[in-house]
């Protein structure tokens, strides 16, 4: 962590410009926040009306400050605030937290050319900005609440764990609200505004490096720097520490509304997704999604699966228990048969005994068949995770045993356990053990089935980056902050497109280049069988709606009057001919298409799915990025709707979906290892039976440059 976002975190001074006695003021509630909450460092307060502001003594400039501070809170509007920028950056200040708006937020060109004068000022002089927009940095570990939130009056700090970030300031305070009403203590709580200089990946990195944090939670509007986002995500595999991100922008509106809130960068949302999955970062959904399994992630639990067990006192609890271990993909586990007589011998003759297990209202009568019955189904290795429900307890049932004896099977196990009880008092003994308690089995079950496919994420994350071994990386350095798409690039034509990628290894369609009829004739003759004529040009990318593709020709007068046809279709657009590609014909099961392009933000993305013309009209795509393995790519073919045929139906044999994958391991690294390449098409590859591979038949390739 460098110098400047150490004081971003934990600075040992601070100013505070516009500072104010009225703790409600933008200039006030950061001053008072940090009297509150135990900043150890020094204070100055700037204004030049007052000579004490809540208790200390003021100052009427930057300039007479008597040492330079090395964080600046700048809580005064427009061009003061910019003036003020200047001062700070002049003196030496390392790091200045801008609160002030009418930036680069707006649709204004006048304020984003202050932002960026104000950031290339600062920047020239070694200071940093947070902002502007920005409602502050509260690191309550240190004490350091450099914030105008109202959230930390409503709900009392108290560190924690958990790290909350967000380029909206609400949305740094809204799970900080939900957690500590949960009484979950929050380290820090970063809003960091426009991004103009320091950007929300750039500060999570450093938040990263916080060996106190155990579980990273992201609000974002756009992902302008994945550099740091990823070198975020290297330190938090290297530390085991779960990432969640809700990112906003998934609807054209959506993404409309993230570009004039904030000026983001509104990124391609499926990229985006393949992202985070690259990184093992989960996507949440919604709020609820990013904060209710916290309880779940900071119990550092080691998985060793999903299979499920689920207890309750309530039949019908079991049952929707199922229902919804179902929808977190968690199978029921199948419990073995000295289990199963285990349980017979605790149980009444009337319980269930396979999973779920309904323990019966028999409870009110011998409150320790709960505790006997965890402790048999503790000892299955079948289990990997448990569940218990209680939907109603009261008089008469002893809760507490009931919830000791679900900590003492975590305890014992080391294995994941949730309750779920409706009840607050109930709750409340299965809370006090430290298990994550819910209201209702579905919230239970779906927050532990998605910590648990995060935690597998993370896995595969951490092997596919072990895999790459550093040889390359496919996010370019922050160096602008509208990275565009490449001012020229050219098209190669057909042959040369199938011989680059066969150079690469990919299985292209045996072919010959003719340049006259006589050549076409004798490549004819020495295929023997029939063949496709297509025109070759770098002015066409789609060719079979300009009539230049000719199949099945099999005689010398259907491949003379072929090459007439593609020549005179060529010649009436005005479009160059480089030659007539000759074919063999080539059969297979189904038609895959893979594609790659060169994200301006992102870098490499690779395309696989379902292929043939009808690519665009009906997609059925996955996307990866570089580096990744065969065994990822496989992943995302199995991902397809069109995956069931791959597995072979109706007595057919399957489909070697392994070479296809191989083949797209190869267009990864094509596009990682070649800048000049911007863009792969390759369209249709026929897929073939398991031991025969695949053919690709068409391809088209971008380069950029002249």
């Amino acid at each position: 962590m460098n110098d400047n976002l150490r004081a971003a975190l934990d600075p040992r001074s601070i100013a505070i410009v516009g500072a104010s006695d009225n703790t409600d003021k933008v200039g006030g509630r950061p001053l008072d926040y940090l009297q509150r909450f135990g900043y150890g460092g020094k204070l100055f307060p700037v204004n030049p009306g007052r000579a004490e502001v809540q208790g200390l003594k003021a100052y009427g400039s930057i300039e007479s400050l008597p040492e330079t501070p090395e964080m600046a809170i700048v809580a005064i509007p427009g061009d003061t605030a910019v003036d003020a920028v200047r001062q700070c950056a002049d003196r030496g200040t390392k790091v200045a937290i801008i609160m002030s708006s009418g930036f680069g937020e707006g649709n204004s060109a006048q304020g984003r050319d202050k932002e960026a004068d104000m950031v290339r000022h600062a920047r020239e002089r070694g200071m940093r900005i947070v902002g502007p927009n920005s409602q502050g940095l509260a690191n309550f570990g240190t004490g350091a609440v450099a914030s105008f939130s109202t959230m930390f009056k409503e709900n009392a700090p108290a560190d924690g764990h958990v790290a909350v970030l967000s380029q909206s300031g609400a949305l740094s305070v809204v799970p900080y609200g939900f957690l500590r009403r949960r009484g979950i203590g929050v380290r820090h709580a970063h809003a960091t505004g426009n991004d103009a200089d320091v950007t929300i990946a750039e500060l999570a990195a450093a938040v990263a490096e916080d060996t106190r944090v155990k579980l990273m939670l992201l609000y974002l509007e756009g992902i302008p720097d994945p550099h740091h986002l990823e070198h975020m995500a290297r330190i938090a595999r290297d530390r085991k520490m779960p990432i969640l991100a809700l990112k906003s922008g998934r609807t054209p509106d959506g993404r409309a509304a993230a570009q004039s809130h904030t000026g983001a960068l509104a990124n391609e949302d499926r990229v985006v997704d393949a992202f985070f999955e690259h990184h093992g970062i989960w996507r949440a959904q919604t709020m609820n999604e990013l904060v209710d399994a916290t309880e779940l992630y900071l119990k550092g639990w080691t998985i060793r699966g999903r299979k499920l067990v689920a207890v309750s006192n309530s039949g019908a609890v079991c049952v929707l228990a199922a229902d919804a271990a179902a929808g977190a993909d968690m199978p029921m586990a199948k419990l073995s048969a000295s289990t199963r007589t285990a349980l017979g011998r605790i149980l009444p003759s009337f319980a269930n005994i396979s999973n779920p297990i309904d323990v019966t209202g028999a409870l009110l009568t011998d409150s320790s068949l709960f505790g006997k019955t965890l402790g048999t189904v503790g000892a299955d290795p079948a289990a990997d995770a448990f569940f218990v429900g209680f939907p109603v307890a009261g008089a008469g049932y002893d809760v507490q045993a009931f919830a000791a004896a679900a900590g003492h099977l975590e305890a014992a196990t080391g294995k994941p356990v949730v309750a779920a009880a409706p009840q607050p008092n109930v709750a409340a003994h299965f809370i006090e053990q430290g298990i994550p308690t819910f209201p209702t089995e579905a919230q239970a079950i779906a927050a532990l089935g998605r910590c648990l496919k995060h935690y597998e994420l993370m896995d595969r994350a951490a092997a596919r980056q072990a895999a790459a071994n550093g040889q390359y990386r496919p996010y370019p350095a922050p160096n602008s902050r509208d990275p565009a798409t490449p001012a020229t690039t050219r098209m190669l034509n057909e042959a040369d497109s199938l011989g680059l990628l066969a150079g690469n290894g990919l299985a292209m369609v045996e072919h010959r280049l003719c340049t006259s009829l006589g050549a076409a004739l004798d490549a004819l003759e020495s295929f023997g069988g029939a063949v496709v004529m297509k025109g070759c040009s770098g002015d066409v990318a789609h060719k079979t709606e300009l009539g230049i593709v000719k199949l099945g020709i099999r005689t010398k007068e259907e491949a003379a009057g072929a090459w007439q046809l593609i020549e005179a279709a060529l010649a009436a657009r005005q479009m160059r001919l480089d030659g007539i590609i000759v074919a063999r014909m080539e059969r297979g099961r189904h038609e895959l298409m893979i594609g790659a392009h060169r994200d301006p933000v992102f870098g490499p993305v690779v395309v696989v799915g379902d292929g043939g013309k009808y690519v665009e009209a009906l997609p059925d795509v996955q996307l990866l990025l570089p580096p990744f393995r065969r065994q990822d790519a496989l992943e995302k073919l199995r991902q397809l709707r069109i995956a069931p045929i791959f597995a072979g139906v109706r007595g057919e044999a399957p489909m070697d979906i392994g070479a296809v994958a191989d083949a797209a391991v190869a267009v990864g690294q094509l596009m990682a290892t070649h800048a000049d390449i911007h863009s792969v098409d390759v369209n249709p590859i026929l897929l073939k039976s398991q031991g025969e591979g695949y053919c690709a038949l068409d391809a088209v390739v971008l380069k950029t440059g002249e």
